[in-house]
């Protein structure tokens, strides 16, 4: 344990308790601790601080990639780009083989379409590859009836959907992202890390297990050709570990939309209050009736991949009901394996983000989240 590490920033009047609630955390951590935690509400930034890395210290997000990939979704079904309703392949014809010709991009956008890999694995080449990793799952066979139930598609989702903007726009899933999205505000989140950025990218580590957790992690190791197995990608001969896949050049540049975004936490805070709230002189990225549709829950109950309850609305979770029930209904946003969280929360105008470079224990959002969620939420009530 250490007292020492210092925490950094500023949070806005009302949101003290916010900044007590990180230092008595940070205070209890081991002194190899970075994070980062961000805030917004209603567009002004009421929340900014870090400690053990820098402000601008960029971490591999893992599943946070989903809320931008699905971010770029939205605003093309908003925009009549794309349509819920139509089959896949209507934008895809190959997609139709093995009997998928029946999904709707609403299904697919739901974790519903049954195509969590495929029954070979992919290459650590493909991994960083969205296009491959299309291509291949095209003539895969799905691994339950597409539409009776759902599974957590968490290393090929931003692969299928971009795939399908790719097929309609004539531009990949990342160039949309960064002309609509990260450039005009100048946000650090990345879907693809130009070279120049690589000296503020700080390599994750792996999570640290007490013998209790590693027997416990033990105990609930699925079997190598399980669903979640090849969901993860782990019934290769020599599966990448996840620390593995964020710190790969190759993956950092391409940005895959399922896990290989790079960002601080201003980057994925910012991202979500550019969805709903006005911010830099410009609009909410999202009309009202696009916030209802993406947070409205598609997908609730058992999740045959991560075997436990889990609620999806469309590409993003179903934040509130998954993991904060504190927040209001229609909350959206997405969590990563190595410890980050991301959402909005449109009823309290709420956007937030955390990032931390060593992986927390379980995988997901890391535990601490729950008591920053909950402060940062009762301030902005209060405020």
């Amino acid at each position: 344990m250490s007292q020492q590490i210092t925490v950094h920033g500023t949070v806005a009047e009302g949101f003290e308790a916010v900044r007590e609630e990180f230092t008595a955390f940070v205070a209890g951590e081991r002194d190899d601790y970075e994070g980062q935690l961000c805030a917004y509400a209603h567009g002004r930034r009421v929340v900014d601080l870090w400690a053990g890395g820098e402000a601008d210290s960029l971490y591999g997000v893992f599943s946070s990639t989903k809320g931008a990939a699905h971010l770029v979704v939205a605003l093309l079904v908003q925009d009549g780009t794309l349509e819920l309703d139509r089959r896949v392949t209507y934008y895809w014809p190959e997609f139709a083989a093995e009997g998928k010709g029946a999904i709707t991009l609403r299904e697919l956008m739901a974790h519903r379409a049954g195509l969590i890999g495929i029954d070979a694995g992919f290459s650590a080449e493909e991994m960083a590859d969205d296009r491959a990793i299309a291509e291949r799952l095209a003539d895969q066979k799905p691994f339950w009836r597409p539409g009776t139930a759902f599974g957590y598609h968490a290393l090929v989702i931003g692969a299928l959907t971009g795939e399908v903007v790719r097929r309609a726009t004539g531009r990949t899933l990342q160039e949309v992202f960064e002309e609509r999205v990260r450039a005009p505000y100048g946000m650090d989140f990345y879907l693809g890390l130009p070279e120049s950025e690589e000296p503020r990218f700080r390599s994750v580590q792996p999570m640290l297990l007490t013998p209790e957790q590693q027997a416990l992690t033990a105990a609930h190791q699925p079997g190598p050709h399980s669903l979640s197995s090849i969901a993860s990608n782990g019934h290769v001969p020599e599966p990448q570990t996840l620390e593995d896949h964020a710190n790969s050049r190759r993956v950092r540049a391409k940005g895959p939309a399922s896990a290989g975004g790079v960002a601080s936490a201003r980057g994925l805070a910012t991202m979500y209050a550019a969805a709903i709230s006005e911010l830099a002189d410009r609009p909410p990225l999202l009309k009202p009736d696009t916030v209802a549709e993406v947070g409205q829950i598609h997908s609730v109950g058992y999740d045959l991949v991560s075997r436990g309850h889990r609620a999806f609305g469309l590409g993003f979770q179903a934040t509130a009901v998954v993991a904060y029930p504190v927040l209001g209904a229609g909350a959206f946003g997405h969590s990563g394996a190595g410890g980050s969280q991301a959402f909005a929360d449109p009823r309290s105008g709420l956007a937030y983000g955390y990032t931390r470079r060593r992986m927390a224990f379980p995988g997901g959002a890391a535990p601490e989240n729950e008591g920053f969620v909950r402060a940062v939420h009762q301030a902005v009530l209060a405020a």
